[in-house]
């Protein structure tokens, strides 16, 4: 009798641990089936409103807003605000300062030449015979919220990165996923390194069969809407709007056809990248399985289209407000899919961008507000006779990257010469340019009068081995560019005021109006999911998103 009530005694604490374990306390960590981190590459903050009365309900936006939770005062903590530094942060919830993706490019001073972000000669291109897939995370010093998820499931989690620009699949995925896959502009395909694997599952052969890129271009572009309805866009057709889908074609219609089977690349200029781009994150949610057991997968997706369509047209464009339009829906079906696939409620979804962007300067001239371009390179050449009377060489400076100017050190060394002084020099000239703020050595950085929001950006993107000698900060919306397009990469809100909606499982509905940064967004995953901050973290968990 007592052992026969000692095993009942048993049953009812087993009974209890496990009710309680499905609560979600402590004792057993209750997470997602998956999280999917999404990044639209170049979007600004105000593009959830600007075209908010045009988004649908069955979209993908609209959703999110009124369903998920939205942190309307996100900013990116760090300069300069480009695609491999925004893609890094978002998932590591560090800063160039720590996890070192100082640009897309940067002069290594160690190896004293570029280095692109991905860059990794010692691994070979898988799905191609060209070397877009000489590529891999090792660039990037910390791991990002997915090699944590790894870690704490002791490598049972799926990790899967998904995007057409390299960097975007690579940096978020981190280096513990089981794959990274990116888009070969010159094949078609979407690829991979052999850092990854050595060769494409099947099921990623099989998609690219599909050339759904051909498929895509022989429907054209055309505005999904009447144009008449484009209130929000300036008139098609405009002189300083790149063209990057031919010099002849001029605005809408597109004419695509002429590209299939010829000219893959032009597609991520078009909505169909983002078309691509889902269908391909789709099928690796299918064939991966993830999400499909009690251990909880990553996918990250970054839509890379909104970039390229941005940088040409502006984001004043009809082919801006097209696109978002059209990625609203895109989104809109990718949600309803996970629902099916996954599970509604079952995952939880984040939202985001690397960057915002800045009007095209002669939309600002046209529209009678401040902003132009500077030429850096134009600057240097200037420099240059001035620094040969000084100094007897030319060649003191080895370039300039992410707005700083990068010295010849080795030279200057070898010829003893005064390194203050070459700096006071190159300093001096920069302060008396057009478009120039402010221009100082970055050993001054925190001692010189300065705005202190900047002061704390230019130090969260300064990495010393990766990063330059002076800096020069340029009045706002101006940038290093030509008389068409447009770019980013400055403080301004402009490029660092970006979306942040979270929406699935544990979320609650709401918003908050506090400013929060991107560095936040890995805290909060991890503070959900009960795991361990990425190594290189400094963000803070936004405690509001949660139920």
């Amino acid at each position: 009798m007592r052992k026969l009530i000692a095993i009942l005694a048993l049953v009812l604490v087993a009974a209890q641990s496990f009710a309680q374990s499905k609560k979600g306390q402590p004792n057993v960590p209750n997470r997602p089936k998956l999280v999917v981190g999404i990044v639209v590459d170049q979007m600004r903050w105000d593009y959830l409103y600007r075209y908010y009365d045009r988004y649908t309900e069955k979209g993908g936006f609209k959703r999110l807003l009124n369903k998920g939770f939205t942190c309307e005062n996100t900013f990116i903590p760090y300069t300069p605000t480009y695609t491999a530094c925004g893609h890094t942060c978002v998932y590591t919830g560090s800063v160039p300062a720590i996890h070192g993706i100082t640009g897309n490019n940067w002069y290594d001073n160690e190896l004293k030449r570029v280095v692109y972000c991905a860059e990794d000669k010692s691994v070979k291109s898988v799905g191609t015979t060209t070397d877009a897939g000489l590529m891999s995370p090792k660039n990037m010093l910390a791991t990002t919220i997915a090699d944590e998820l790894k870690l704490a499931t002791n490598f049972r989690s799926k990790v899967v990165g998904v995007a057409i620009k390299d960097r975007g699949a690579i940096l978020p995925a981190g280096h513990a996923a089981n794959g990274a896959y990116w888009y070969d502009s010159k094949t078609g395909d979407f690829i991979t390194s052999t850092f990854y694997m050595n060769d494409l599952p099947q099921w990623v052969k099989d998609f690219n069969a599909q050339k759904l890129v051909d498929k895509y271009y022989a429907q054209g572009w055309n505005l999904l809407y009447p144009a008449n309805t484009y209130v929000q866009s300036t008139a098609d057709e405009k002189s300083y709007e790149s063209k990057p889908l031919g010099a002849d074609q001029k605005g809408f219609p597109y004419d695509l056809n002429r590209f299939v089977g010829k000219n893959y690349g032009s597609v991520a200029s078009t909505p169909y990248g983002n078309s691509l781009t889902a269908e391909m994150a789709k099928a690796a949610v299918t064939n991966e399985q993830l999400g499909a057991d009690n251990i909880t997968d990553f996918l990250a997706v970054s839509f890379s289209s909104p970039d390229y369509i941005g940088h040409a047209f502006g984001p004043n464009s009809m082919e801006v407000e097209d696109n978002y339009l059209r990625l609203d829906q895109e989104l809109g079906s990718f949600f309803d899919f996970l629902d099916a696939k996954v599970g509604k409620g079952e995952y939880l979804l984040f939202i985001s961008a690397d960057h915002g962007v800045s009007h095209v300067p002669g939309f600002n001239i046209e529209n009678r507000l401040p902003g132009g371009t500077v030429d850096d390179g134009k600057w240097i050449k200037e420099l240059e006779p001035q620094l040969q009377a000084a100094f007897g060489s030319s060649r003191l400076i080895t370039g300039s990257w992410n707005n700083i100017i990068t010295l010849n050190h080795g030279l200057i060394d070898s010829m003893k010469l005064d390194e203050k002084a070459v700096k006071k020099l190159i300093v001096d000239y920069l302060s008396h340019q057009n478009g120039v703020s402010r221009a100082f050595a970055l050993d001054d950085l925190n001692t010189i009068p300065l705005n202190e929001t900047i002061r704390t950006r230019i130090n969260n993107g300064y990495y010393p081995r990766r990063c330059g000698d002076i800096q020069f900060v340029l009045q706002p919306a101006y940038f290093d560019g030509g008389a068409t397009g447009t770019t980013h990469g400055l403080w301004n809100p402009y490029d660092s005021h970006i979306p942040l909606v979270f929406y699935g499982w544990g979320i609650k509905t709401g918003k908050t109006n506090r400013e929060t940064y991107m560095t936040d967004i890995a805290a909060t995953i991890a503070a959900m999911l009960r795991i361990q901050m990425p190594s290189g973290c400094v963000g803070h968990a936004i405690t509001e998103v949660s139920e």
